[in-house]
């Protein structure tokens, strides 16, 4: 199915998904969305956002393991990450 809108950037950069687009794609408020390139042009797909840790499980229990003991704290996660492996 080919489907054809049109709609404005803003000087923000912005632009209003036409109505018709948002129910074939059933978006509505709050819902993420993916951008992408492809040779035909540019991709547009509803998706879901996660937070992810960079820790493993057992990671974050060596952590709350150290804190706890020694109320270690690292500057950023790359330091934390070093030290862990380092156990």
């Amino acid at each position: 199915m080919t489907v054809i809108e049109t709609a404005k950037v803003t000087s923000k950069g912005q632009i209003t998904i036409p109505n018709r687009i948002r129910k074939i794609l059933h978006v509505q408020t709050g819902t993420s969305l993916a951008f992408g390139l492809s040779k035909e042009g540019i991709v547009l797909l509803p998706c879901k956002i996660t937070a992810e840790s960079p820790y493993s499980p057992s990671e974050w229990q060596k952590i709350e393991k150290l804190a706890a003991l020694k109320g270690k704290v690292y500057r950023n996660v790359g330091k934390a990450k070093k030290h862990i492996e380092a156990l």
